[in-house]
């Protein structure tokens, strides 16, 4: 797709963007409710760290749920023709932003979980097996997270150069600018 060719063109640019984000959007909530039935089945005969490993994995991916349903309706509602070539590379960037940016939590995630489960060492009774349990839980979904939001980020990174192709070619002098075109 080639961005130079007019109005069009970045309608479909944003038509891709926003579909992509619908499938990230689609992965996430298929993580959440796949977790969230198996913690529902499982949380039931399950004791110990296992107990908390579930009960955890349900509320954190009532969470994940609650964002994806939210990111799905807004990427499935927006009209990908009504951004102008401002609009789009300011969604693009900010979309990306976001995934880089909770990428870092997924990380303080992760160590916030190993955390819990060192701390499960000090302690005794049920009190271990809470910390034993949370921490296996968010270090497990901090890992989906971090290798979620990094690819998310990868794969919409792609489409910047065809932004970035468009912008060289615009000429900015006195009170306007001008858009270059070659052919050939």
């Amino acid at each position: 797709m080639a961005l130079g060719q007019g109005l069009q063109s970045l309608t479909d640019y944003n038509q891709s963007r926003l579909k992509k984000q619908q499938t990230a959007m689609t992965i996430l909530g298929t993580w959440a409710v796949g977790n969230m039935a198996t913690g529902a089945i499982l949380v039931g005969g399950s004791e110990g760290p296992d107990k908390y490993f579930h009960q955890m994995n349900i509320g954190w991916n009532a969470v994940n749920l609650t964002l994806a349903g939210f990111g799905l309706y807004g990427a499935l509602t927006t009209d990908p023709g009504s951004f102008d070539l401002y609009q789009t590379i300011e969604q693009q960037h900010r979309f990306q932003k976001i995934l880089l940016f909770n990428a870092g939590l997924d990380v303080g995630y992760m160590a916030g979980g190993a955390w819990m489960i060192e701390r499960s060492k000090r302690e005794t009774g049920e009190k271990a097996d809470r910390f034993l349990g949370f921490g296996r839980s968010i270090v497990l979904q901090g890992a989906f997270l971090f290798v979620f939001d990094l690819t998310a980020a990868i794969v919409l990174s792609a489409d910047n150069p065809e932004i970035q192709d468009l912008l060289s070619k615009l000429r900015f002098h006195g009170n306007g600018f001008s858009l270059c075109l070659q052919f050939g």
